[in-house]
């Protein structure tokens, strides 16, 4: 997120010059990827529960749900469907741009695939029963003093062998027995395809593709003959599948993409306008005050921010930091809540000024798929005109990364040129970074024996070298398909915050007992 920084974020975190938010989905899976993000990002100690609690945000109504968008989802599934069981060739109207055509990148075989997906998902099924019956009989003769000790997930997270005990008994990893596993595979078994019908069903196949993936990051000692072919199998109709179901072609993803991604686009445009109305607020300040050669930690009230503004004279069209807060950021809408921030008069530090504001957002795939699409073709809509955001060679880029795994990330950077004029468009500039997280193919990734992990792609560039986009540029783009500011709704206390803290209180004070502060004791401020 911030290269090249080593300790200096914990440093601006420490002397209140890091404003960190944190929002996730509903999902526990999720919560609990951003609790664990968190603690690494600020290097906090002890178990994910109190962080969870403390710095997560949930917001279902922006991180969760596809029903916004279900009518056109079925539509495209449907058309999907057709396309692949009337084996026409997808021809792309352009070499050039082949993302243009209809179902672009389902493999031309898929008809032909689907029977073999069933035969080895049926031939996977078997082998697993089998084993299920021969671990009820185990059990049948085995004491309770013999039995494996309950599955301790948070115990065997982050060890360099995971699970010994339960491997070397030829059990599955985790906490997930034989007669799970059977009825995993069993019931992708019986949805797959309709016998009575004689029809495939082809929402099936990412669960499938996510099964025998995981199967064999974990369980390869349990040597299911068929699972290497069926992943290999299960990928190719996947990553054909899986991209077309949020739109068959880019208009249809625009438009998918908007009705999912709305509300997320709004937040992400207002934390930028935020971050620029701060810069510039800042900017203004440091022209106009002299800095004293003291060390003093000031709280910001609104009270404080106001008077300081009345010391200097402003122009009038330029909202200050603190009243575009409570107008455009809904979570900070509270006129009671107390923010804090490093006074630069009396600052014991090199870069008092210095001040970066970070938002992170932890949803599903879907809203990733619909987030990326929404990037990459909102040049596309009829009211916007001229060059897009996302480059071309990025566009065949992400064209060709068909698999969006654990931790995809997408990162809008934004960077203020002190050089040029506070008024001038130029004077922020916004980088865009994705990352297809874990989508390593696990016959090839030899560690997955050892940790069960899988290394994450670093992000790329979606922009030219030479390009520079404006947050002007951005905001205009991505303007018609995001929420408006004031349609958000008044800010209320997150749900893990009621009764746990004070409604007054902000970040720093519910790190209280999660910061190691005596850890970086002995690092230069």
């Amino acid at each position: 997120m911030y290269p090249g920084e080593g300790t200096g974020l914990l440093r601006l975190h420490s002397t209140y010059r890091h404003d960190l938010k944190i929002y996730s989905s509903d999902e526990g899976r999720v919560q609990m990827s951003a609790a664990a993000f968190a603690k690494g990002l600020l290097d906090l100690e002890g178990p994910l529960t109190p962080i969870l609690v403390s710095l997560v945000s949930k917001d279902s109504s922006m991180l969760d749900g596809l029903d916004t968008a279900s009518i056109e989802m079925e539509e495209a599934k449907a058309r999907l469907y057709d396309i692949i069981v009337s084996e026409k060739q997808v021809i792309p109207l352009n070499s050039e741009t082949p993302w243009m055509a209809d179902g672009a990148g389902l493999p031309l075989d898929a008809l032909h695939l689907l029977p073999r997906l069933v035969e080895l998902i049926k031939k996977v099924t078997a082998q697993v029963k089998v084993l299920c019956k021969a671990e009820e009989d185990r059990l049948a003769d085995t004491t309770l003093d013999e039995a494996l000790p309950p599955y301790d997930q948070a115990t065997a997270l982050g060890k360099t062998n995971m699970d010994v005990d339960r491997i070397a008994a030829g059990l599955p990893c985790g906490s997930e027995g034989f007669l799970l596993m059977f009825a995993r595979w069993k019931k992708l078994e019986r949805d797959i395809y309709n016998e009575r019908k004689g029809r495939f069903d082809i929402t099936k196949i990412p669960d499938v593709y996510d099964s025998s993936k995981y199967d064999l990051v974990h369980n390869t000692h349990l040597k299911l003959d068929g699972l290497g072919e069926l992943y290999t199998v299960a990928k190719a109709l996947a990553d054909g599948v899986i991209p077309n179901e949020y739109g068959i072609n880019p208009v249809h993803k625009l438009k998918i993409g908007s009705k999912i991604a709305r509300k997320l686009l709004g937040k992400i445009l207002i934390d930028l306008r935020n971050t620029r109305e701060e810069a510039i607020n800042i900017a203004e300040l440091k022209n106009a005050q002299d800095s004293a050669p003291a060390h003093k930690l000031t709280k910001l009230t609104d009270d404080d921010t106001k008077s300081a503004k009345s010391r200097i004279k402003l122009d009038g069209s330029r909202r200050s930091s603190s009243n575009s807060e409570k107008s455009l950021d809904a979570e900070e809408d509270d006129d009671k809540e107390t923010r804090y921030r490093l006074d630069p008069k009396y600052a014991n530090v090199r870069t008092p000024e210095r001040h970066v504001r970070t938002r992170l957002y932890f949803t599903s795939e879907s809203h990733i798929h619909s987030l990326i699409n929404v990037l990459r073709y909102c040049n596309l809509d009829e009211s916007l005109q001229g060059e897009g955001l996302v480059s071309n060679g990025a566009l065949h880029k992400v064209f060709e990364t068909k698999e969006l795994d654990y931790l995809t990330h997408i990162v809008l950077r934004m960077y203020e040129n002190t050089g040029v004029a506070l008024d001038d468009s130029r004077r922020f500039r916004i980088e865009l970074l994705f990352s297809c997280g874990a989508a390593v193919n696990p016959l090839d990734a030899s560690p997955r024996q050892q940790d069960h992990t899988l290394p994450v792609f670093p992000p790329v560039s979606l922009q030219e070298d030479s390009s520079y986009l404006t947050f002007h540029k951005l905001e205009s783009m991505i303007q018609p398909f995001a929420m408006p500011a004031e349609d958000f709704p008044p800010a209320t206390t997150p749900q893990g915050f009621a009764g746990l803290f004070p409604k007054s209180g902000g970040v720093l004070e519910r790190l209280a007992n999660l910061w190691p502060f005596n850890k970086h004791l002995n690092q230069k401020v």
